[in-house]
This record gives C-alpha cells, structure tokens and sequence, in this order.
C-alpha cells in the first residue's frame, strides 16, 4: 500500500466508518499516520489528593460511598457523586453522562483520572476518566496516545486503524536521523519519554525539510528574471493616499514602496508583507492593484474562506467606487452557481475584470487569465504549496508578480529560513485610531464575574468571541469543547441572548453562515475553537474570552486576539488559565502587558523551548501539522540549511541519492491533488 491508498483498505474500516474519518480530515493512509495524538495519557502510580497537586492532571483511587445523582441544568445531564479517596473526600461531576447511574456501583474502588481541585474542605473533580482496578493494571506506567476525535469515532478505534496501516506501509527511509517508520511508530506509540521525543524532532525535521524544498523547488519553476508585466506608480494612488479618510503609517507608506519600486523594476516582484494583526495590509494590496489596473492588467486575490473574500470584494469595491476607478471587480468563490461563475469566467478570459477576488476557485481549470500581472494570496500560511503555485501559473507564459500577505509575526530570522530568498516588509505599526486592547489573565473562579460581564457587554450592543480548544469532549483531555460550553453558557446567560458555536470540522456552507450570522449581528456570542484566528472584520466584537489559555502558544493567542478592537469601542480579552501554575502565570502575563505582536513572538520564543510535546497544537503556522516555528526553530534552522546545502548540489533532485526527496515530494503533491488543495 501507497501513502496515498483509500483508508478503506484497512480491516474495519467500511463505508460508513470512512465518514467518521472523513470527517476530521482523513482520506488515505498517509492522512492517518500523519495524524499525530493530540496529548499523551501518562499512567502513572495513582497519588492520594494533596494541596502541592491541586491543579495537576492525576489518577486517584477511590471508593464510592453513595450512588451517583442526576439532574437537569437545561437540556445538559449533570452526574455528582461523593467519594473516598486516601485523603479524605472528593465530590466528582460528570456533564453529557447520565449512563453513569447505573454503570457505577457504591462501595465499589475505581481509579479517576482528572484535573484535581479544591472545594471548600474537599477535593473535586470534574469530568474525570473512570478505571476499575483491573483495567488500569494493564495500561499503569504507559504512555499512550490521545486523538482528536469527532463524535462515533473513538481513541480505541484509531489507535486500532494507525497501527494496522504503519504495518501496511513500512518504510525504510531516513527522516533526521531515523528510519521512517521508527518516527512514526515512535510518535504514535512511544515507549518512554525519550522514544517520543527522538521521534517528534525526525518528523519535525522531516516537516520542515519537506515545506522548505517544495516551496523552493515551486519558485525556482515560476522564476523568470524578467519583469513581463511593468507596472508604474501611478499619480491617481497617490491622490488616493492624500484623500483616504485616515493617514498612512510609515510603516504603510515603506510596505507599498517596496511593492511598487519591484513591480516597477527589472524583476518579476516575489513579496511577503508581514504585519501584526489590524496592521493595515489590506490597503497597501489594494493600492497596488489600483497600480496594476490603471496600466491595464489583472490582479487575482485569493483569501482562505468564502465570508472573506466577499468582505474583501465590498471593501476593494468601496475604494473603487469612492475614487472612480474604472475597472470591474469580480467576485469568485466554490458555492456560486455554475451559471455564476461562467459569468464571471467570461469576464476574466475577456480581461473585463480587473481584479477578481476569491478563494480556491481562482486558479480552477476554467478560470483563464487574459493578462494576469499581479497574485494576491492573504493569510498565505492558510494555503497549501500547491494552492500558492498553481494561481502563479494562470499568468500562462508571462510571470505574474506575487504578494503574499501574513498576520503571523514570525521573527524576521525564522521567516527568512522559511521563506528562502522571498523579499520581506515588515508593517510594524498599528494606527493611531484604534484602541489598544484591554487584557487580563485570570483563573477559573473567575469565570462568573466573567459571564456577568459578558452579559453587560451584549446588552450594551456588542458581540462575544469566546475560544474553547477543542471541538468536543475527548477522552483523556481535560479541556473546555465548543459543544458543551455553548449548552454552559445558554444556562448561565439570559435567554435572549443568541450563543452559537463554530469548529473546523464543521461543511463550509455552515462554517460561512454562523460567521455571516455573527458578522450581520444575529449572533451575540460565538463559541468557536481557533478556527476564527483567520476570520473576518467584526467591529462590533469587543470581548474575547479564552479558555484553557495555558494550552496555547503566546503567538496563537495573540493572533486570536486580533479578532477583536476592530471598531470604535473599548475591546477586552479575557485569558482563563486553568493550570494556575507559576509557569503558566507568568506566559500569559506576557500578553497582559503587551499588544506587539512581535514583541511576543520574541518572548515566545525565548519561554517555549523545544520538547513542549504535551498539550494541545500551539499554533497552526504553515500548516505544520506538528512542527512549530517558534519552540522547533532550531530544528527549523537545521532543515533550512540542508535544503540549501541539496539545492546546491543538486538544484532538480535529479540525483540517485536524492531520488527519495523526489519521491516524497511527488506523493506530497498528489496527496495535496486528492485533498483539492
């Protein structure tokens, strides 16, 4: 079997299992043994409750003295029981388990497994995993992997599919100085701590090598030296600049310098505008389009999601409209009618359409350029290698112009290793008109006066992100889901007060119409995993509330804030850190005092170092599905170099030795083929 083999290969895996799977992203083999755990269930020595643990994930024994309650809290089943533990009592609580009545029998020992707290005089637990004695005998002392899972899918099944698949698909190749399959044996099912460790640096490594000779090898392909399309700065931007109801920063001014000074120039412009979020890049894109068109050619401007682009389209049509300039804007995206788009076709093969905004559907078969000079690609790390290419390659025979626009700060260094020899500017101011966000981290007791405040604020006319890190309750994960926190806050809030939730895994038709519900105000609060970290412009938002903030990296939350002080009116974010450790105190402080987003990426590379293999993914940079440019740059720059040490040898890969590297890229390039991306 290839990586790239139809999952339903696999024994047990029918019809109706592979929706399961598809469900959260896996189609073939490769998808599945790439799908790395989420978290690790070290089973240790159960421990008796004690003050120095509160906080701490652990396994307890205990005896149930009575037979567990339910009640109703709205449509939500709430299970408690009291129990006895070698330290005195702990009182245990179960949400969406109302089974448990009657599973769990008084007078019977178990082993719970939980974040351990304290009640007044007692010990408390919520929502821990449950072992008789017999069963946690066999897996005591263990490391074994956690997934993310969607509902009908269990740990126990993928862990089942993972395996049979890697002995299906052995492979002998070297990845950072392992074999392949010893990485990826190593990363599923670690023996020990260092196994995991040796395995996670392979396949980071592995990761970042790939990344960065596809997107090299793809530059080199579309590199044409010539500038086929000169494009000179034109009077009317600068009239515009003058006549914009707002100024320009510097910063601003230097990004759009540099695109017009290389779209003017010899060469064909290859550019990252890299700026924190609600920097202003959108304008410094505009304007260089209004370049483009007024010397008679097209831009293409893809963004990530459908809601963008069309938000993109009203604000370039906006500036269009209000500056006479004459040419059309078109709009291009997956869920149009075919009817649509052959309209829309029509145009762009016509040259009628000046600048078509879009997602995906922007570099599709029939979409033929007439004289496509300049490529827009926003939130470029949202799209994959192939995605990027294949829209350069619509300017036919003629290299088009690339800008490629980023709101993640990666440290000019790491972007650099990332990006080879892509010319970089750096938008690093915020406009003066905006106000700074107000932050505060906070523990969970906090979380009352938190709603109560929430409440205020909606009634106040506003709107509510609030950002859970998982889609659902998983098991050995003790983290707040999108699912059961919306039910959470329909008990806590006032029932006119419209709360919908928002994951990943989620169609896009309903991803794009609870985001277009709470963009036209029908919904007040928006329950969502990070899946809103690249979203749209909703300056009504003013409060942020994160859960579990511990889980994340410095950089993602930060990110994440930027969803919010998009408007006039004070905006707050409220980081709830569940650890309540000194260490994870003194992280999230970092975001209490600062609004830079580079500022924080520095510190967050300085405090995350390598190793950070527990907890949930730090951030969603590149794609990377388990590397991470911050707390992996070391390892990042080690790829980076040897990328560039085989490009030199070897600039096609053509060599015998490196005829594995071809291979894989090949299987990477098809597996991005069967995904449409």
């Amino acid at each position: 079997m290839s990586i790239n083999s139809d999952i339903r290969n696999l024994k047990g895996i029918g019809d109706k299992t592979a929706c399961l799977y598809h469900r959260v992203g896996i189609y073939t083999y490769g998808d599945l043994v790439y799908y790395y755990p989420r978290d690790y269930m070290q089973y240790n020595e159960p421990v008796a409750p004690a003050e120095s643990l509160t906080g701490d994930f652990i396994f307890v024994r205990i005896r149930l003295n009575e037979r567990p309650l339910m009640r109703r809290a709205g449509r939500m089943a709430v299970v408690t029981a009291n129990a006895v533990t070698d330290n005195g009592l702990m009182r245990v609580v179960w949400f969406h388990m109302p089974y448990l009545t009657r599973s769990l029998s008084v007078g019977h020992e178990y082993i719970f497994a939980g974040t351990l707290k304290r009640s007044g005089s007692n010990w408390s637990m919520e929502q821990p995993l449950i072992f008789t004695p017999e069963e946690y005998r066999k897996v005591e002392n263990s490391l074994q992997p956690v997934y993310p899972l969607t509902k009908g899918l269990t740990n126990n099944a993928v862990k089942k599919a993972v395996k049979q698949a890697l002995y299906d698909i052995r492979s002998d190749e070297k990845v950072g100085g392992l074999t392949l399959e010893k990485a990826l044996f190593g990363i599923h099912f670690p023996k020990d701590i260092n196994e995991l460790k040796d395995a996670r640096e392979a396949l980071i490594y592995d990761e970042f090598l790939m990344f960065i000779l596809r997107i090299r090898l793809l530059r080199e392909e579309n590199n044409r030296s010539a500038n086929d399309f000169v494009i000179k700065a034109s009077d009317k931007v600068r009239d515009i600049i003058r006549s914009l109801p707002y100024r320009l920063t510097n910063a601003q001014l230097k990004a759009l310098s540099d695109v017009e000074k290389d779209i003017g120039g010899p060469h064909a412009m290859s550019r990252l505008i890299q700026g924190d979020v609600g920097c202003g890049k959108t304008i410094v894109a505009v304007l260089a389009c209004i370049d483009a068109v007024l010397c008679g050619y097209q831009c293409a401007v893809m963004v990530p999601t459908e809601i963008l682009a069309a938000q993109h389209f009203d604000s370039f049509s906006d500036i269009f409209e209000r500056f006479n300039i004459e040419s059309e804007i078109c709009l291009l995206t997956g869920s149009m009618t075919q009817a649509a788009k052959r309209r829309i076709y029509e145009k762009i093969e016509s040259g009628k359409a000046g600048v078509i905004i879009g997602t995906h559907a922007l570099f599709q078969e029939k979409a033929v350029y007439s004289k496509l000079a300049l490529v827009v690609t926003d939130e470029q790390h949202r799209f994959g290698v192939r995605q990027r290419g294949m829209l350069v390659e619509k300017g036919g025979d003629r290299n088009p112009h690339v800008l490629v626009m980023s709101a993640t700060p990666i440290p000019r260094t790491l972007a650099i290793m990332l990006y080879g020899d892509l010319d970089i500017s750096v938008i690093d101011e915020v406009p003066a008109r905006r106000l700074p966000v107000k932050n505060c981290v906070v523990g969970t007791d906090y979380r009352k006066r938190a709603y109560n405040f929430i409440e205020k604020e909606v009634k106040a006319g506003h709107q509510v992100y609030v950002i859970c890190p998982l889609v659902e309750n998983s098991e050995g994960l003790d983290c707040e889901d999108v699912i059961s926190y919306k039910d959470r806050l329909k008990n806590e809030l006032s029932p006119e007060i419209s709360i919908e939730y928002l994951h990943g895994q989620m169609k896009p038709v309903a991803k794009d119409r609870i985001m277009r519900d709470f963009l036209e105000g029908r919904i007040n609060v928006l329950v969502s995993t990070t899946v809103v970290e690249v979203g749209v412009n909703v300056p009504n938002a003013t409060v942020m509330l994160i859960e579990n903030s511990e889980r994340f990296g410095l950089a993602q939350l930060h990110q994440l804030r930027g969803r919010i002080g998009r408007g006039d009116a004070q905006s707050y974010c409220i980081f709830i850190d569940c650890k309540e450790s000194e260490k994870s105190r003194k992280r999230l402080d970092i975001l209490n005092h600062s609004n830079d987003g580079f500022k924080i990426a520095s510190e967050d590379l300085k405090l995350r170092g390598p190793g950070d293999m527990f907890g949930v993914r730090q951030s969603g940079d590149m794609q990377f599905k388990l590397g991470d440019v911050f707390s992996d740059a070391v390892i990042l720059e080690r790829a980076a170099k040897d990328a560039s040490l085989i490009l030199e040898a070897d600039p096609t890969l053509e060599k015998e030795e490196n005829a594995y590297l071809r291979k894989r890229i090949e299987e990477l390039n098809e597996a991005s083929d069967i995904h449409g991306l």
